[in-house]
Order: C-alpha cells, then sequence, then structure tokens
C-alpha cells in the first residue's frame, strides 16, 4: 500500500508539472504570434521620435525574440540597455522618414562613455541639418546627456530639477595598502613608463607619469565637449569654464537660463501641450511618439540590394582573452579562438567584398592579442579591412586594430596604450598567516616556476621580464608594420600612453576621425563597389535562452548588486582572485579608468 501511494503521488506530481511547462508554452506561443504579427511598425503623420535615454548603452541592442516580454518579470534580468547600434538606426529612420517631424529627447539617468555619446550627439546633429526639430527635456541633467541636448532647438527642465556641467575627473582605485596588510605580495613586471594598469597593485597613488596622461586625454575630451556645447548654446568655452567651477547644479532653474544653458522651465506633465504647440497641432491633438524600440520595425526607404555584395561589420568587444578567465559580469568578452575562426570565414565568403572591424576594448591577453592580428593580417590580403574605434581601442585594442588598411576613431576614443606588462601574486605572507605550510620537491631548478606561495627568485625574475621586453618589442613591430612606421617612432608615442583620437590622429597611431558610418563609406570606396547589404558579425544569439544568460551566470548575479564605483571595486577584487587564470603577458590600458 506504501509503495502504491508513492507512485499515485509521483504521477499526480508529474500530472501538474506537466501541465505548468505545457501551459507556460502555450503562453509563450501566444506572446510569438502577437510580437510576430506586428513586426512591421507603421509611423503616423506628425509624429516624433521619442528618444529616451536611461540604462547603460552597449554596442550592440540584443536581438528581438518572441519572448521579450519576460523581461520585465525576469527578477535576475539585466538593468536596462539599449544598444548603440539601435539608438543611432532609429535617429536616422527618423530623418528619413516625411511623417516624423521631430525627436523628443527625455534625459534620464545614462551610463555611457564619451565616444559612445559623441557618436549620439552626431547623428543628433546630422538629424537638425534635415530641417527637423530636436527638443529635450529632463527633470535633472546630468552631464554628458546635457551635452545630448545642447543640439536641440529647445532646451526644457523642470522648474524644480537641476543641470551639472562641472568638469571631467579620472578616478582609479589603489590597492597596494590592502595587499600589504592581507600579506599579498604582487611581482610586477612592465615595459612603458605610462603602463599603468599595474599601478593600483603597486602604488598608493598614481605616478607622475600617469597623472601627466590622464591630465592630458581629459583635457583633450573636455576641450571637445566643451566646445561643441559652446556652438550649440552660443557661448564661450571661458563661460563654460566659470559655470563649471560655480556649480552649475546648485543653480536655480531662473539662474539656469539666465547662463544661456536653457531655455525654458516646464513641468513634464505639460510638455504634451508645449509640443503640440511647437508642431502648430490643436492642443488636444495626440501625437504619435515612437521609441528606439518601435524603430526597429520602421523600414528604411532604401531599394533593396540584388547585387549580392556583402559589407560585414564585425563587432570586437570587451576585453580580451587567451585563456578560461571570464570578465566579472559573465561577459564574453572578445574570445580569441572564436574571432580568429569567424573572421577566417569571413575571409573565405567571396560574397563579403570589404569587412569594418569595429573596436571597444582596452585590451587583455598579449597572446591573444597576436592570433587576432595575425587572422586580420590573412583577412586584409583578400579584402579590405577598416577598423572602426569605439570608447577604447587600447593596449590590445590597439594591436588588433594596428595593421587594418585605414582606422577610423571618434576625437574622444582612448587608444594607444602601446605596453605589456605581466603579474606573479606571491601568497606566501597569506598562507603563514592562515596556518598553510607550503612545501616542494622538485627536479630542475624551474619546476616549480609559478608558484605562487614563494617569491620568485632572481633568476625566475631576469626570464621573466625579458619575456615581457620580448613581448613589447613584437608589439611595436606589429605597430610600425601597419602603420608604415619605425619602431623607434611606434617607442616614442607608445610606452604604455594613452591617448585620445583626436591626439592619435596627430601621431599617426589613426587615420580619420570619424564614427562607425564614416568606416563604412571608406570600406565601400576602397572595394569599389556601390551596392552592397550591410550585415553585422558575429550574429546574435535569439531565443528565451539568450534572454537568461545572464541569469546562469553566478557572477552576472553577484555583480548586479553593485553600481558605480561599488561594482568597480568588486569586478578588480575578483580580477585579483582570478590573475592565476590570466595569460602571463596582458596588454591592457590603465585598469577600468571612471570618467566622472
Amino acid at each position: 500500500m506504501k509503495e502504491f501511494f508513492k507512485y499515485v503521488l509521483a504521477t499526480v506530481v508529474g500530472i501538474i508539472v506537466a501541465g505548468v511547462v505545457i501551459m507556460f508554452l502555450g503562453v509563450l506561443t501566444l506572446f510569438g504570434l502577437a510580437s510576430s504579427s506586428d513586426k512591421d511598425v507603421t509611423i503616423e503623420d506628425n509624429s516624433v521620435l521619442k528618444l529616451e535615454l536611461n540604462g547603460t548603452i552597449s554596442e550592440r541592442g540584443d536581438e528581438s525574440t518572441p519572448f521579450d516580454f519576460l523581461k520585465s518579470i525576469n527578477p535576475l534580468g539585466s538593468e536596462d540597455s539599449m544598444g548603440l547600434d539601435d539608438i543611432l538606426s532609429a535617429i536616422q529612420k527618423a530623418k528619413e522618414n516625411e511623417d516624423i517631424k521631430g525627436i523628443y529627447l527625455l534625459a534620464g539617468s545614462l551610463e555611457a562613455q564619451p565616444a559612445t555619446v559623441e557618436a549620439i550627439r552626431n547623428a543628433l546633429v546630422d538629424f537638425k541639418e534635415s530641417g527637423k526639430f530636436i527638443i529635450s527635456y529632463a527633470d535633472n541633467y546630468e552631464q554628458l546627456l546635457y551635452y545630448l541636448a545642447s543640439t536641440a532647438d529647445k532646451v526644457l527642465v523642470n522648474p524644480k530639477g537641476s543641470l551639472d556641467w562641472h568638469g571631467l575627473a579620472g578616478m582609479n582605485m589603489f590597492y597596494k595598502d590592502l595587499m600589504d596588510k592581507l600579506g599579498i605580495e604582487m611581482q610586477i613586471f612592465k615595459v612603458g613608463t605610462f603602463k599603468s594598469a599595474v599601478e593600483p597593485y603597486m602604488l598608493s597613488e598614481m605616478s607622475a607619469a600617469n597623472r601627466e596622461q590622464v591630465a592630458a586625454y581629459l583635457g583633450s575630451i573636455w576641450q571637445k565637449f566643451s566646445d561643441e556645447v559652446a556652438a550649440s548654446r552660443h557661448l564661450t568655452k571661458k563661460t563654460l569654464d566659470k559655470i563649471a567651477d560655480e556649480g552649475a547644479m546648485f543653480k536655480t532653474g531662473d539662474e539656469l537660463i539666465a547662463a544661456g544653458l536653457v531655455d525654458s522651465l516646464i513641468y513634464k506633465n505639460d510638455m504634451r501641450a508645449y509640443l503640440n504647440r511647437y508642431m502648430g497641432l490643436d492642443e488636444d491633438k495626440k501625437i504619435s511618439a515612437y521609441s528606439v524600440s518601435d524603430m526597429r520595425g520602421v523600414k528604411r526607404n532604401t531599394p533593396r540590394d540584388k547585387s549580392g555584395n556583402i559589407v560585414a561589420v564585425y563587432y570586437a568587444v570587451g576585453e580580451i582573452d587567451g585563456t578560461s578567465y571570464m570578465p566579472m559580469g559573465g561577459d564574453e568578452g572578445i574570445n580569441s579562438e572564436k574571432v580568429i575562426k569567424d573572421l577566417r570565414k569571413l575571409k573565405d565568403d567571396d560574397d563579403v567584398k570589404a569587412v569594418v572591424f569595429r573596436v571597444n576594448s582596452p585590451g587583455g591577453s598579449a597572446y591573444g592579442s597576436e592570433q587576432i592580428w595575425y587572422a586580420i593580417s590573412q583577412l586584409k590580403e583578400k579584402k579590405p579591412v577598416i577598423v572602426s574605434m569605439s570608447d577604447y581601442a587600447a593596449s590590445g585594442g590597439y594591436y588588433i586594430s594596428c595593421n587594418a588598411d585605414t582606422i577610423v576613431a571618434e576625437p574622444t576614443t582612448l587608444t594607444g596604450s602601446i605596453g605589456i606588462f605581466g603579474m606573479v601574486p606571491n601568497l606566501q605572507a597569506v598562507a603563514k598567516k592562515i596556518g598553510v605550510n607550503i612545501d616542494v620537491e622538485k627536479t630542475n631548478a624551474l619546476a616549480d616556476m609559478g608558484n605562487t606561495y614563494r617569491p620568485m627568485t632572481d633568476s625566475e625574475k631576469a626570464l621573466m621580464q625579458k619575456m615581457v621586453e620580448q613581448g613589447y618589442d613584437l608589439f611595436t613591430t606589429r605597430c610600425a608594420e601597419g602603420r608604415g612606421m619605425t619602431q623607434e617612432q611606434i617607442d616614442a608615442i607608445g610606452q604604455g600612453r594613452v591617448w585620445t583620437g583626436t591626439m592619435a590622429l596627430e601621431r599617426g597611431l589613426v587615420d580619420v576621425l570619424g564614427g562607425l558610418d564614416d568606416a563604412i563609406d571608406i570600406a565601400v570606396n576602397k572595394a569599389g563597389i556601390e551596392k552592397y547589404t550591410l550585415k553585422n558579425y558575429p550574429v546574435q544569439e535569439g531565443g528565451i535562452m539568450s534572454m537568461f544568460k545572464d541569469a546562469i551566470s553566478d557572477n552576472s548575479i553577484q555583480l548586479r548588486f553593485f553600481k558605480g564605483d561599488a561594482a568597480k571595486i568588486v569586478n578588480d577584487v575578483y580580477t585579483i582572485s582570478q590573475i592565476d587564470q590570466l595569460d602571463r603577458l596582458q596588454a591592457r590600458m590603465p585598469y577600468n579608468i571612471i570618467i566622472k
């Protein structure tokens, strides 16, 4: 009888589970049918693009799936994120569509790097050249968002709101004192006076060289921001600097108007009526507003290409790996083995006439960078390769870019950082503190080289330094070959120093200042084609599993509870804990620069 009830209970449970699964799949199917039925979006007359900028901006937006509605109810889902590609595409479509009369820019809270924001601003400026309007509103303007909003015909703010304009600061965190307390000695090997990625582990503050380079590239970015805001708002840079020093965030609405930073004070609830009046419509007329997500379903007014020619845009985003190390947050980053395979396929595909290599990377494994460099060299033999630099293309990110036919960078891109380093921790003191003793028997002098529970010997340190110097020699050789310069010339602007795109152009590290569209135009011209289809690679994941990709990563779950500076600390501590999984030689820019 006991067994009987056991089997009955199991059967009942099985039926219930099966029913839940079937119901869940049925709901997904219904939503899938619903989403597929309204994929194409038709724009109504007298509409606006509602450009709501809030959250983080990544290089590429997620692929749309029938399961997108689940993101709002997924407790482990990632924070709000927008794709730069989707934002720029939406602005371009809005410019081309006759029924869209303008852009309503709604500024929220944005996490993005200067080059990404600059690309959006350029798209907004181009949009205005079509004769259409931009109206911007915010309860509180953050500095980067005000940089965007300054392009608007009218900049509006909540009467009790604020506007932040304070300048730029580069911040790094230093762990030397902490590691001393814990008993961790970081044995460091590097080439490059400005190669400051190792400084957090060997110093308690910026070196003089690092402070010099940070001041230089921040000054370059601030000059760019200030010049463009000054031109848009009909102010002088001197006036903007004065406002920054006075603390714009503490000014009242009337003072912001008097300073020329905004045009009017208005509550968000009155914005619909304001837009109606601006467009010459009746106040009770409902204006159709289309989001960036909506614009995905709007077709461009371009004839379908039948040439068969393809211009490939390949996205290389994140840290470059050559081992099993996984960056905090679960992001795959630039997996060198996968990139090599993908580039080989593009090389062998005769329909692909040119490749735009979109790089957004602070570097990583020197070994992985060398492998990608070689794959680019092989690809370049068969078709034009144009690099488009985004926020970062530094150190390893520059390594994989240096031999392209043409390098295009945004003025505020951070690039260069041509240098190599290696780090080996010595945990002997930590082991002793917790009562752990390590004993080794070996057949040869270097048999246990890399043992992190003892200090390296002088001979081991000499060998490690020699390997780092050889890595730097190879790096500078690759750059010299790619840029048509001597190794001495590269070394003079190398030494691990970070440059902005503007500064890099002056030194011959890049060829053109511009964005992704400029790189595509150059690729098309070099390929000698007129008609083509643009395709993005690697192909993004789709389906329900991609939605839960972050959720199944322990790292991602941990990092999601931390924001801003706290997230950086957690990320750095995680990197230290995983240092034994990093390749011996690293080509990285100054670690995790935070620009505020």
